[in-house]
């Protein structure tokens, strides 16, 4: 990605600022679940509803017509100091039933018990079939006029800002399933624009496993957990899966990117998206292109390694979410530029020999250089869950003047699919009437009543053409912002299920995908394929898996063989000849560090807590989040002047997936819990050789492991020594000076991981 300063930089800086200015004095370890810190005791006092706290807000007031109220968020909050009913009415008691006497039967007159238990049991929505498991943030939209010379779309002029929501989602996984399991994700953004609202409902993987939507009820069924059992959940490692996948070849492509270390983000925030499909741009003088959309993070790609992932599944399940959230809430707000490749608009909707309207297939960015048109910040997180990150409803359909679609077959059967599922989900066709949905742009649309409509419409005519309103609703031209659909010529032709010769090359593009691998992804792909096909039952399964490698490369065929003790089949079709696409891998750049989390182990000696406090406010003032671990919670020091260090973490609770370095402020002797009885992971108990602390040394050699940067100081070196760890190895800092080892360590940070720490094997 390129570091070019953007010319709205300044303004998205402007941004960042004013919200991080809102940070709650005093509380600068993001986490705290509310605006204020509680009393021990409960508060008896009468007082008005809390606010939200600073990094939240809700949906933007608008009527259900598009019209803009004026009114605060909290008019649509809860009010009063007392409890009410639904219908306000006061409660004087909420604890007990209404009985005939303490120990007799409950009445059926009591209204606040039907009510209170009415609406408990109808809480629950239909979860989503697909994208169910996600997260969500708002924030805005700020064009660099770079994309007017391609499209009319008004939001997308130079100077425009526009109000956005964006979810981050699994696909396979329930609302109850992990953040980090291996899956593609979704990445769905709504801009609430002037001219209406404009869905680009993407993924963090630019192709898909089919062509057709056709076949989408297949994949999903596919990857689904099986029926009998309704296990393995939010996995792909299983029989049906591959047994889909390995017959229907055109998933090819999808399924090594989901292989990579794609399927596994480390953070939202460090999590390309794509629009998948080719759209069609036209600007004000009628002219087309044909374009992709791509979601460019500024904090880089990043991913997890497996073993991570597979301990973030049991120790935080809410990984994801978690570290979007506190993000936002810590001001480290994150950034994604929107690009576009561009093509031009021919008859065979081409570009280099690649079809374009074939979703399987990426265009290379060596090819068609993403060019920028506007940087999204996410600034802000959601006051209420289900209100607006689960009831949030997109559409692809949902587009505005000089943006539209082709004919992708995928997304023509999306067009269709994605009003259906609103409609049973949110219970009626009213779904855009709810808050984080409604549009900022005037409605008059004649649709009337439904299940929810909270819209209250005036006039006796929605009709047209009619006379007793006035005529009105009027239609609009081209030039009173009407959306026109481009008059593409449709070619005359014979009704038929077929698709064109272009689509079935299923496996140069994942050959190119793997070539553009460096050994250290080619090795994470190796073993991602040798685990997931390890996991299905059936022998014939693997072996189909191992001929669908073959035709992609015979090293990666034959060492996934190996791992599976098969033999590994010859191609049964020549492979493609390809050149590598370096925009491909993850690795091999540098990236800002903002919101990175580092662990600072100390064990408390108060001479070298001053070392601790030096460091944890550097890190603080680099845009970064400290997290201080020690051997009990609290605080350490005699906090006299105010210079207490207070303890985020203890050796019983970090685990060192959610941090991206450690720092090692001392060597930390067992305390007293380390011991397998109150603590697993201290193993049996026993005292280790340099008398550190046991879940000290799991820490930082499961760092060490995952590629993490290290760095010690003082006593931290014989940490280090304990573990069985080089001072040497790459990203890893030994030093004297702590401020010194702190600018070597964030400086491996830029780099994500030190991947030159392991050899991949030959």
């Amino acid at each position: 990605m390129s570091e070019k300063k953007n010319p709205l930089s300044a303004a998205a800086e402007r941004v960042v600022d004013k919200a991080r200015e809102a940070l709650r004095p005093g509380n600068e370890i993001p986490g705290a679940p509310g605006p204020e810190a509680p009393p021990v005791e409960e508060p008896t006092e009468p007082r008005e509803p809390l606010p939200p706290k600073h990094d939240q807000q809700g949906p933007d007031t608008y009527s259900p017509t598009g019209q803009a109220t004026g009114a605060r968020q909290s008019r649509i909050a809860q009010a009063d100091a007392y409890l009410t009913t639904a219908n306000g009415t006061r409660l004087y008691e909420t604890d007990h039933s209404l009985k005939a006497g303490p120990r007799g039967p409950v009445l059926l007159q009591d209204h606040h018990l039907r009510e209170k238990i009415t609406h408990f049991d109808h809480e629950r929505i239909p979860e989503r079939v697909v994208h169910a498991r996600g997260a969500a943030a708002h924030g805005v939209f700020q064009a660099y006029g770079s994309a007017s010379g391609i499209t009319k779309a008004a939001f997308l002029a130079e100077g425009a800002e526009t109000p956005v929501f964006v979810r981050f989602s699994t696909v396979l996984g329930s609302r109850g399933s992990a953040d980090t399991v291996r899956d593609t994700r979704g990445f769905a953004t709504k801009f609430y624009t002037d001219e209406g609202v404009f869905d680009l409902v993407g993924n963090n993987i630019p192709v898909f496993f089919i062509q057709d939507a056709i076949k989408f009820p297949d994949i999903i069924h596919a990857g689904k957990p099986h029926p009998d059992r309704e296990i393995p959940q939010a996995q792909s490692a299983h029989d049906t899966f591959w047994d889909f996948v390995t017959l229907h070849t055109e998933a090819t492509h999808h399924t090594l990117w989901n292989m990579s270390d794609r399927g596994i983000p480390r953070s939202y925030r460090m999590m390309e998206g794509f629009g998948v499909h080719t759209f069609r741009l036209v600007n004000g003088e009628g002219e087309t292109t044909l374009v992709k959309f791509h979601w460019k993070p500024k904090l880089g790609v990043h991913s997890q390694m497996w073993e991570e992932a597979q301990i973030t599944g049991g120790v935080d399940p809410d990984f994801h979410r978690r570290d979007l959230a506190d993000a936002i809430e810590a001001g480290a707000f994150p950034q994604w530029e929107l690009g576009v490749q561009t093509f031009p608009d021919t008859p065979d909707e081409m570009f280099e020999g690649i079809d374009l309207l074939d979703p399987t297939k990426i265009v290379p960015e060596e090819l068609a250089p993403v060019r920028p048109i506007g940087l999204m910040t996410l600034n802000a997180n959601p006051s209420n869950f289900f209100a607006e990150t689960e009831q949030v409803a997109f559409h692809v359909g949902h587009l505005v003047p000089g943006i539209d679609v082709t004919n992708d077959a995928l997304m023509q059967g999306r067009l269709f699919s994605y009003v259906d599922t609103q409609i049973t989900r949110l219970g009626g066709p009213n779904f855009t009437q709810l808050p984080i949905n409604r549009t900022h742009a005037p409605v008059n649309d004649m649709l009337r009543d439904g299940m929810h409509q909270t819209a209250v419409h005036r006039g006796v005519a929605p009709y047209r053409p009619n006379s007793l309103d006035g005529g009105c609703p009027f239609l609009a031209g081209a030039e009173t912002g009407a959306y026109i659909e481009v008059p593409v010529e449709v070619p005359a032709a014979r009704k038929v299920r077929d698709a064109a010769a272009s689509f079935d090359d299923h496996f140069s593009q994942a050959r190119q995908f793997w070539l553009s691998m460096t050994p250290t992804e080619q090795a994470h792909i190796i073993a991602a394929y040798t685990f997931e096909l390890g996991k299905c039952w059936e022998t014939a399964v693997k072996e189909r898996g191992l001929r669908s490698l073959a035709n992609i490369d015979p090293e990666l065929c034959a060492q996934v063989a190996t791992g599976l003790g098969l033999p590994a089949p010859e191609p049964s079709v020549p492979l493609a000849t390809v050149e590598p696409s370096p925009a491909l891998s993850q690795i091999g750049r540098e990236w800002p560090v903002d919101g990175r989390i580092i662990g600072i182990v100390t064990d408390g000696a108060a001479d070298a807590l001053d070392a601790v406090r030096t460091v944890r406010r550097t890190i603080l003032d680099s845009g970064m989040v400290p997290l201080v671990i020690a051997a009990s919670g609290g605080t350490l020091g005699d906090g006299g002047d105010g210079d207490a260090v207070s303890v985020q973490r203890t050796f019983a609770t970090a685990r060192s997936i959610e941090f991206d370095a450690i720092l090692l402020a001392g060597a930390p002797a067992p305390a007293a819990d380390a011991q397998g009885a109150r603590d697993a992971k201290a193993g049996d108990g026993g005292p280790s050789a340099a008398a550190v602390d046991p879940r000290v040394l799991l820490l930082v050699t499961e760092a060490y492991r995952h590629g993490k940067a290290l760095g010690a100081w003082s006593e931290g070196g014989r940490a280090l020594d304990a573990a069985g760890l080089s001072s040497d190895a790459a990203g890893v800092a030994v030093g004297t000076d702590p401020s010194e080892v702190l600018r070597t360590v964030t400086g491996f940070l830029g780099r994500h991981r030190a991947w030159d720490r392991f050899a991949p094997s030959a």
